[in-house]
């Protein structure tokens, strides 16, 4: 109701003094009625009543409140960095150990484990080492040691992998550059992706002043917030989220705005003081921000501009004091109903005032506000109906001519648009959920027609095969096969010129037409001829499919090979020149002749190739959505970077079909960032693994 007069007083003067002049249809105003009969008997009396309190309260509450929450807050902030510093020495003091011991990788799961047995507070520890430091130890080695919070057994392993690939990790990253220990961002414990920990990251050099590895120390925030925690740090639960309504509660918070300490134990980590700052119109919390930012010590009540301090919808006041070699902030908050609370017992005598005007204010108003807002609540009555869905809700008939009249007018033209509106948004909906189930029968009928069973022969040590299809709509036009007969592997990968249901149904036809034909025909070039016939008879649409098809001899490594316009294949591990047999291992494209893609011509007599693989030789097969892959700045993913993965993957030995496979989807995944997936993606990786 206060809104609405509000909103409405805006328009009193408008109509007061130009009535005459506009001949409003409704002259008679709701808002001028309401105004002079509320307003003014409620403006004044509350005016002075805050007046009075606030010139006898506010200097002698403020004056006392504050030293005592300064004084708490001293001695939290002592607390906390007794903790800190215990750490701290505890990892400083184990540097010289280690840096000493780095010829004894065997010594460093006892070091992480004596750590963590001689301090309570510290809740696990590891050391990280740089890629292939220790050979014999692998790509990752990272002794680590973790307290159990059930029972404090120290539980001691080495992690690191293609899972927990600490190498690329950015606090990896960071802490190898840095020149001195720091104290990391909050994370979450990657075993149970629940405790919030901070770490003290220590940088290990060896003895020619090169960092080698990184020394991390957690510590729990549970536990350093159990230790804030006392008679002051309370909370109410509620079923919609976290209070911290009428209590006095501590929260810790680094110089970004992320919560580190906080009674909301989803705030920890998860959120972020600025965020939720922005969030809100409130000026408060982005001043509060701007003092978080600066690591400084005070306390506020205001936001600067004279406007009372809010957090979570609630006034406070809030005392904070910078933690010494840290980039973090304590903070006190007391809500303003304390001090609201000692304003009551000083204005004691100042009460009997206080409701002899609320009495004036109820009675004058609520005559006003009964008589004058009965068509509202009539109207409101009508409008919760429409709301349910019942649009043909009879309206109120309505016999002054003003704003309200003129609202209901208004609604009932809204009431017969809503009724068009919903009807034809109802026939959307149901037609687009029929398109949406249809499209979903498609794709599953579609990737139930590629092999999705890897790896497809377990029982062979001769051949190792991966494939994987990424459509850029619900359904695509790539394709790719495989099987054995005759201890020959015959396979293909296809691109289906266009995209969506043509596309799919072109590669399902593509694709069985494959495994006739191929069922009784050897050789490449007839089975791309005899593709090429069938697909040009009566393709009426012009659609055609790029298509590399080869038969693989498995006893002796001979591939026999057609290209239909395909993109040339990479052979990752061999030379492909047939007078250099047994090569040193690379990475080249295979030879392929400029045959036309399937569908374009019949009777087009395709030309095959030849070439001996070596053994361990990996071919791999993929579409133009690789290659031609587009980031935000419309820049493609290009045939360079796929050589650069082949070559890295090579080089350590891991051209393997499923790594080569999800190493180049990797690198295009991060190289598009998100942009909009613009073509199919489809990768196909073979290798050869029979030993001659």
């Amino acid at each position: 109701m206060q809104a609405i007069i509000l909103l409405l007083a805006v328009d009193v003067m408008n109509i007061f003094f130009w009535k005459k002049k506009n001949q409003n249809p409704y002259p008679r105003s709701f808002a001028k009625r309401l105004t002079w009969r509320i307003m003014l008997t409620l403006f004044i009396v509350m005016g002075i009543i805050s007046a009075i309190i606030v010139c006898i309260c506010w200097a002698i509450t403020l004056t006392s409140v504050s030293g005592i929450t300064d004084r708490q807050l001293e001695y939290k902030t002592k607390t906390v960095e007794q903790i800190l510093t215990e750490v701290y020495v505890a990892t400083v003091n184990t540097v010289p150990d280690i840096e000493d011991n780095l010829h004894r990788p065997d010594r460093m799961q006892g070091v992480m484990k004596r750590i963590v047995e001689l301090n309570p507070h510290i809740r696990s520890c590891g050391i990280s080492f740089r890629e292939n430091y220790y050979p014999q130890k692998g790509r990752w080695f990272c002794p680590y040691a973790q307290r159990r919070d059930s029972d404090s057994i120290v539980i001691l392993q080495t992690i690191g992998g293609l899972k927990q690939d600490y190498l690329n990790e950015a606090w990896f990253q960071e802490a190898m550059k840095a020149k001195e220990g720091y104290w990391s961002k909050p994370f979450f414990d990657g075993t149970d992706q629940k405790t919030p920990l901070v770490a003290y990251l220590v940088p290990i050099r060896d003895e020619r002043d090169s960092t080698v590895a990184v020394l991390g120390v957690d510590l729990s925030l549970d536990y350093l917030a159990d230790d804030i925690s006392n008679e002051f740090f309370s909370f109410n639960s509620r079923k919609d989220g976290w209070s911290a309504e009428k209590n006095i509660y501590y929260f810790v918070s680094d110089s970004t705005g992320t919560y580190l300490v906080h009674p909301d134990k989803n705030r920890i980590v998860n959120q972020n003081y600025n965020d939720i700052a922005k969030l809100t119109d409130s000026p408060s919390d982005d001043y509060l921000g701007q003092i978080l930012m600066k690591h400084e010590s005070g306390h506020l009540m205001t936001d600067g501009r004279g406007n009372d301090l809010v957090i979570d919808g609630e006034k406070v006041m809030v005392n904070f004091k910078s933690l010494e070699h840290t980039p973090w902030t304590m903070f006190m908050v007391l809500p303003t109903f304390f001090v609201d609370v000692i304003f009551y017992i000083l204005g004691g005598l100042l009460l009997f005032f206080i409701l002899i005007g609320l009495i004036v204010v109820f009675f004058a108003g609520r005559r006003g506000i009964k008589k004058s807002s009965e068509p509202l609540r009539q109207l409101a009555l009508s409008a919760n109906e429409v709301a349910k869905g019942n649009f043909d809700t009879h309206l109120p008939k309505i016999k002054s001519r003003d704003e309200i009249h003129q609202l209901r007018d208004s609604f009932e033209n809204m009431q017969q648009s809503l009724t068009l509106y919903v009807n034809e948004l109802r026939d959307t909906t149901a037609q687009k959920a029929a398109m949406e189930s249809e499209l979903k029968i498609a794709h599953d009928i579609q990737m139930s027609m590629l092999p999705k069973t890897f790896p497809p022969y377990p029982e062979r040590d001769d051949i190792d095969i991966y494939g994987m299809l990424t459509p850029a709509k619900a359904v695509g036009g790539d394709l790719f096969d495989f099987y054995i007969r005759d201890e020959k592997l015959f396979f293909c990968i296809g691109d289906v010129s266009g995209k969506g249901i043509p596309a799919s149904m072109f590669m399902a036809v593509t694709r069985s037409l494959f495994r006739n034909i191929s069922a009784h025909v050897v050789l490449p070039e007839h089975i791309a001829y005899a593709l090429n016939n069938a697909l040009t008879e009566g393709n009426e649409t012009n659609m055609f499919v790029t298509l590399f098809t080869g038969v693989l001899d498995l006893a002796t490594g001979h591939l026999h090979y057609c290209n239909a316009g395909h993109n040339a294949p990479l052979l990752v591990g061999c030379d492909v020149e047939d007078s250099v047999p047994h090569a040193d291992p690379q990475v080249r494209e295979l030879p392929c002749l400029p045959n036309l893609p399937l569908g374009i011509m019949g009777e087009f007599q395709f030309e095959a190739q030849e070439v001996d693989l070596d053994p361990d030789t990996t071919i791999f097969l993929f579409t133009d959505g690789l290659n031609e892959a587009e980031n935000a700045f419309h820049e493609q993913f290009g045939d360079e970077r796929i050589m650069e993965v082949a070559n890295r993957l090579l080089a350590q030995r891991e051209h393997q079909p499923i790594n080569i496979t999800y190493e180049m989807f990797q690198a295009v995944h991060n190289f598009v960032n998100g942009a909009e997936q613009s073509d199919d993606l489809t990768m196909l990786a073979i290798q050869y693994t029979s030993k001659q």
